[in-house]
Parts: structure tokens; sequence; C-alpha cells
């Protein structure tokens, strides 16, 4: 086990300085170039990449939406609703993704009316604990108040 975390921690602290960049860059351009490999990659790449940056622009809001039937609600997270489907939808709808519990880069997107859609007072990062932890996380939850 120690040795594990040693090697966990020199492959984080050579990924991390010039060189290891080097490295890691040459990689990824590799993987790049492999047919299966690129499309599989690029994908999880870019998911990983929104969901663990820094800047908290992965999400903008958490929300509870109607899921998967009319009598149950699910955690939510509103995302960005491409212009194309905002011009055919006859109401407004927010985009949400719920992710499935114990992986967040899983789950479903789709279109909810906006009116049926409740505003939680939960960072994205609290939400992301609660399904993680299968509901274990403790804390509450708030609807917002306009």
């Amino acid at each position: 086990m120690i040795l594990t975390l040693v090697v966990i921690v020199l492959t984080g602290v050579f990924a991390t300085n010039f060189f290891g960049q080097k490295i890691v860059d040459a990689w990824e351009r590799l993987l790049i170039r492999i047919p299966v490999v690129k499309t599989i990659y690029g994908g999880v790449k870019q998911v990983s990449d929104t969901l663990l940056s820094g800047n908290g622009h992965a999400f903008r809001k958490v929300l509870l939406v109607r899921y998967p039937h009319p009598e149950a609600w699910s955690l939510a997270f509103q995302t960005n609703v491409p212009d194309e489907v905002m011009r055919v939808l006859p109401d407004e709808h927010v985009a949400v993704f719920i992710p499935t519990t114990p992986s967040p880069v899983n789950g479903f997107y789709f279109y909810v009316k906006k009116s049926e859609v409740i505003e939680l007072n939960v960072s994205v990062d609290r939400a992301l604990k609660y399904i993680v932890s299968m509901g274990v996380a403790s804390g509450e939850a708030r609807p917002v108040t306009p």
C-alpha cells in the first residue's frame, strides 16, 4: 500500500513538471492517432476535463427534476441548451444532466420545462458528493426562494 502511494505521488510530481508534461502530451498525441481509441479517449477526456475543471463552468445550477417517473425527484445539473433545440421547443426548457450513482460521469441528458424544475441552494460539489456517496453524505438541501 505504501509503495502504491509513493508511485502515485511520484507520478503526479513527474507529470506536473515541464519534462513530465511533454511526455503526457506526446502520449495523448499517440492515443489520438489510434482509430477506435481516438473516439473513446477524446470523449472521456472532454467529459473529465469539464467535470474536473477548476473554473466551475461544467454545471450551472443544481436542480430537482421529476425522474424516473412523475412521483420521484432526482438531483440534476443544469447545462447549456443548444440554440437548435431552443428554437423548436414550444416552451422555455432547461437542459439537465442526471448523473448516476456512484459514477457521476454516467447519466442521462435531456430537456425539461423550466416551470417543472426546482432550483436548489446547493453547490455543485456538494450535490456530486450526495450522488457519489449514494445519499449517505449529510447536509441540508433547501429550495431557492425567489
